[in-house]
């Protein structure tokens, strides 16, 4: 027998910096995980250090060889957070063709998303708070805005508008705000399903103009095309 052929019955045994590697993203991942779930149910204020070790059963050592302080996990957990609901309206857009199947697809997965506590709790509730303004838009951005580029850029494409990618950006960004601030009015309200179809109804209506217009074939203002 070759010495490749016994190579494979050999198990492999992990070297000590693999186990280590692997125990050190298990803690990390266990720091979270508890973290996320204390933010959710009483908050960032409320929610102690010495509660997160507890729950993750590690030190506070184990907690700051990974982030530098309570502020720093907050941040682990929004991008977490953020990252899954990015993840959801992604999954929600594969497959449509249609842009305005894509669209709503899209919509209605972003208004389940928002309704979910963690991401109300979390995202709207605590982020701007915790992060600040600037870098709790940045960390939005980051997250969600391709999937904003991607369903207005199926939408513009319906049309036979020539419109360079500055242009197109441009639309990203104003529907981008726009569906920051319906998240925002989803999360906090006191009735967030009622909320959840009036955002829909309204944004369906915007969409429903864009599609008119790309039926009837109907030009855009002299401003909104390339200029040569």
């Amino acid at each position: 027998m070759s010495k490749s052929a016994v190579s494979k019955l050999v198990p492999k045994v992990p070297t000590v910096g693999s186990r280590r590697a692997a125990y050190s993203a298990s803690t990390k991942r266990a720091l979270i995980d508890v973290a996320e779930q204390l933010f959710t149910d009483h908050g960032y204020a409320s929610a102690s250090l010495d509660q997160i070790v507890a729950g993750a059963q590690v030190t506070k050592g184990a907690l700051y060889h990974h982030f530098s302080g309570k502020q720093a996990l907050f941040e682990a957990v929004f991008e977490r957070v953020e990252s899954d609901a990015a993840r959801a309206v992604k999954g929600a857009l594969r497959g449509h063709r249609d842009p305005w199947d894509k669209a709503l697809a899209g919509l209605r997965a972003f208004l389940e998303v928002v309704q979910e506590p963690r991401y109300r709790r979390i995202v709207i509730q605590e982020g701007p708070a915790v992060l600040g303004y600037e870098r709790y838009r940045e960390q939005e951005e980051r997250s969600t805005f391709a999937n904003v580029l991607d369903i207005v850029k199926s939408v513009l494409a319906a049309g036979k508008w020539d419109l360079d990618e500055a242009m197109q950006q441009t639309f990203a960004r104003i529907f981008f705000g726009a569906m920051s601030s319906a998240g925002e009015a989803v999360s906090s309200s006191d009735d967030p399903i009622a909320a959840a179809v009036r955002v829909e109804t309204a944004i369906g209506f915007i969409l429903s103009g864009f599609q008119a217009l790309v039926e009837n074939d109907v030009a855009l203002p002299n401003a909104f095309h390339v200029v040569e």
